[in-house]
């Protein structure tokens, strides 16, 4: 269900709007309206994946059992 909402923007924003709209064959309204939908969607995977990240297990590999910098440089040769 679409809803109607009231926005107050700059002068020079509301231009730059009709005219990014006007170039996408669309009105200022959808134009926004799919701003929002992709920055909304964006924002939300983050979230998951920021949430799904700190699940993780951290590896069992302890600091003493790692490469050392020489080692890691000779193994990349």
């Amino acid at each position: 269900m679409l809803k109607n909402v009231t926005i107050t923007v700059e002068e020079t924003v509301l231009k730059w709007a009709r005219k990014k709209a006007a170039e996408e064959n669309t009105s200022v309204s959808r134009l926004l309206g799919e701003a929002l939908k992709r920055e909304m969607r964006q924002t939300d995977s983050y979230w998951r994946a920021y949430e799904s990240w700190k699940k993780l297990k951290p590896w069992p590999i302890k600091a003493s059992e790692r490469m050392s910098r020489e080692e890691a440089h000779e193994r990349g040769r």
